[in-house]
């Protein structure tokens, strides 16, 4: 049997969906029972809703050990996909309780129930810092930590640490670092939210870039790579690096609403970081723009996905023809009753 943590959110939702048209025995955890209509309604989405009854639930949380351990009885892999992301400075303890610690209890467990192998989901923002004279990020590239990382980054950095270990104690282990995951999201918690920003009208772009990859790919390679003999390895899951502004402006054409046509100058978005981290000390609110976000608006890192291409043969989707399927999703005067949450 298959374990799925964070089986409720974006990413794995859609590895759920994909597992049981498998025909995997997969145990799916979760939290929130809320949050179970919204994976219900994304199978529907894909026209899968018989597939839903298939699931096996089990409520548990990754930092409650007693609620955990109960959660590996009969399991063989495990996809570990529950983390929790944050820019706000006020979350550095969660983010470090949720994405290290829990990690820390996954892996253990993992270890004293002998399970064969496991995948752990985690971020562009953990891998390594360019040096002066390279332009693009690989999985080889090394962690710098002199440099500015953020909270979250700093977290999945550590979790990553922790699968390493596991891998030294036994376990078979591979780590993906996807970029940004785009696709449709019924709890609008991931890059859900983008689409909505400029639905509702979104001004302002930057010139900065990151990697972009479709959700459908990050699932598949995920599955590949458990199936195989691959292990002790980490693979960045990017199928493009795209600037903002170009995001922006296809989500905003295929919505058919005005895009993003002011450029927020880096010097300007300095300022009201500023005045946002003041005024979030002063009135206990938290600021929407942090340190962390305006260091990623104004970035212009580049990642190499050669690794799996070459690894897994593998080609990814069109980042354009995914942004035009998901704005799909979220267009049109019904995209209201779509997500939930």
């Amino acid at each position: 049997m298959v374990l799925i943590t964070g089986a409720t959110g974006f990413l794995g939702s859609h590895l759920l969906i994909h597992l049981v048209e498998k025909g995997e025995a997969v145990r799916a955890l979760y939290r929130d029972s809320s949050k179970l209509e919204a994976v219900r309604s994304l199978f529907s989405f894909y026209n899968k809703e018989e597939l839903f009854s298939k699931v096996e639930w089990f409520q548990a949380d990754i930092t409650a050990i007693p609620s955990l351990e109960l959660a590996y009885v009969g399991i063989e892999q495990i996809y570990h996909c529950a983390g929790f992301i944050s820019f706000d400075l006020s979350d550095e303890e969660q983010l470090r309780k949720v994405n290290i610690e829990g990690t820390a209890n996954i892996v253990n467990l993992a270890l004293v129930h002998n399970v064969d192998k496991l995948c752990f989901v985690s971020s562009i923002a953990a891998l390594g810092d360019l040096q002066e004279h390279e332009d693009t990020v690989t999985e080889e590239t090394e962690w710098n930590a002199e440099k500015y990382h953020s909270d979250y980054a700093i977290s999945k950095y550590g979790a990553e640490m922790e699968i390493w270990r596991g891998q030294q104690e036994g376990l078979d282990a591979v780590i993906v670092n996807p970029g940004v995951i785009l696709g449709p999201d019924y709890n609008a918690t991931g890059s859900g939210k983008i689409f909505l920003e400029v639905k509702n009208g979104l001004k302002y772009y930057t010139k900065g870039s990151t990697g972009f990859v479709a959700v459908q790919d990050v699932v598949h390679v995920m599955y590949t790579l458990m199936k195989s003999d691959i292990k002790g390895e980490r693979f960045i899951l990017v199928g493009e690096n795209m600037p903002y502004e170009k995001l922006l402006k296809t989500i905003a054409s295929e919505l058919k609403v005005r895009g993003p046509h002011i450029y927020a100058q880096k010097w300007l978005s300095e300022i009201v970081w500023r005045l946002g981290w003041i005024v979030s000390k002063v009135f206990f609110v938290n600021s929407k723009l942090s340190k962390a976000m305006l260091k990623s608006l104004y970035s212009e890192d580049r990642y190499s996905n050669q690794k799996i291409r070459e690894v897994n043969n593998f080609e990814f989707t069109d980042i354009s023809d995914t942004i035009i399927r998901t704005a799909a999703f979220y267009g049109g005067d019904d995209s209201g009753s779509k997500v939930v949450g």
